[in-house]
């Protein structure tokens, strides 16, 4: 299990490899061993094939004596150890964003602890390393710098990223950093015109703020130069207060996972993560932690909604050759906004388009040739013929019943 980059692109053993990951960030400070082998052989089930988790979460394991630090780590790699045998990789984060904000973390011990893991992983070839950990990359960009420089010098094929702040994007501050691989960004947790007064993630130091549009990261990263693949590494989880912290607000659905999904996808992103709120944090009924307005116990949560519907996004990525697809929104006469919002991805013989809210499509015309048209369901992964009208300016594809859908298009 070798994964590369190429491009845009992420490929496994030189095979293209669309990632589709499941967010756990406490998944080794609070579940047993056993508990592990459950959670991951059910994402493995759903079509998971990299799981983001925290080494350090809390201080706590700092404080545990040495003993139970070194049973912690052994731990981790039995569970990556597991992983691997279920054909999963595991993004680990060395330690959260708060570690390095506290000095915890800082210039002096980040190469020793760096050197640390590299010893105690590398063998491991399921491991792909995110540093950050909600946090932005200019708190501290030279420790950044020395902590993955140092993991990479124990395996330069382990493929390194960088987990943001909210409505953040890894290629800020690292894309010209010869040991970031890929792009990450978060698209967050509020709705449009969610704004707090204490948060600083709303357009610092002139940045821009793209709410909801997550497809924008994507559109952003792919303009740099060099060109590395992007992904959204948190957007809204299924299960969470919209804004976080005031619990009478809504909450975020498999729905509003979908849209996230298919626009950074159909944008040119190499994957997407999903989130749950129960499951990231491991919540069981009774306990002191409790963030976010969690209402479920996280077994319970494994078979939610748009965790069994991810798989369906995969699918159909490796139904093409999305490798050598490309976005391609000037197909669509009027692209739309917010939640109206269409975005195309084509192919030399296929064209993909998504809209959330399956509202009437005016294609302008994809090919030089003659092509069947379907309707694929996000939330059950079916898809049927759909018929089309022709226009003076290209193609008419009709109204759904509101719900999301994709439009496939393939070459007679």
């Amino acid at each position: 299990m070798t994964l590369s980059v190429k491009g845009r692109y992420l490929f496994e053993d030189g095979k293209p490899f669309f990632w589709l990951g499941d967010t756990a960030w406490l998944l080794f400070e609070k579940l047993t061993p056993a508990e592990t082998e459950l959670y991951l052989s059910d994402r493995a089930g759903k079509g998971f094939n990299v799981v983001q988790a925290t080494v350090l979460h809390t201080s706590q394991r700092l404080e545990s004596g040495q003993t139970a630090c070194a049973e912690y780590f052994d731990k981790i790699a039995s569970a990556v150890e597991y992983a691997r045998k279920l054909g999963i990789y595991m993004a680990l984060l060395p330690c959260w964003g708060s570690f390095v904000k506290n000095k915890i973390i800082d210039r002096g011990n980040v190469e020793t602890y760096a050197r640390f893991l590299g010893r105690r992983f590398n063998k491991y070839d399921n491991i792909i390393w995110i540093l950050g950990g909600d946090i932005r990359g200019d708190v501290d960009p030279a420790l950044y710098d020395v902590f993955a420089k140092t993991l990479k010098s124990y395996n330069p094929e382990r493929l390194i990223s960088f987990h943001p702040f909210g409505r953040t994007c890894s290629c800020r501050w690292f894309n010209g950093c010869g040991w970031l691989d890929f792009n990450m960004f978060q698209s967050g947790h509020r709705r449009y015109g969610q704004t707090f007064a204490n948060v600083s993630d709303n357009g610092k130091n002139g940045e821009p703020d793209y709410e909801e549009d997550n497809y924008k990261y994507v559109e952003e990263a792919l303009n740099l130069n060099p060109v590395k693949p992007v992904l959204d590494g948190e957007p809204s989880y299924e299960g969470i207060v919209q804004g976080l912290h005031d619990f009478s607000q809504p909450y975020w659905t498999a729905r509003d996972v979908r849209r996230y999904a298919y626009w950074s996808v159909l944008s040119g992103a190499c994957g997407f993560t999903y989130g749950n709120n129960a499951v990231m944090q491991f919540h069981s009924f009774g306990d002191p932690d409790a963030n976010y307005g969690v209402r479920e116990e996280w077994r319970t949560a494994l078979s939610a909604e748009g965790a069994r519907q991810m798989k369906y996004l995969k699918q159909l990525m490796l139904s093409v050759d999305f490798t050598q697809g490309s976005p391609r929104p000037g197909l669509i006469i009027d692209n739309g906004v917010r939640y109206d919002h269409s975005v195309c991805f084509a192919g030399e013989d296929f064209v993909l388009i998504y809209n959330c809210n399956g509202g009437e499509i005016r294609l302008r015309a994809p090919f030089n040739s003659p092509f069947n048209a379907f309707e694929f369901n996000p939330g059950n992964g079916c898809r049927r013929p759909l018929g089309f009208n022709k226009a003076a300016d290209g193609y008419i594809f009709p109204a759904w019943d509101g719900h999301d859908r994709v439009i496939i298009l393939h070459k007679s």
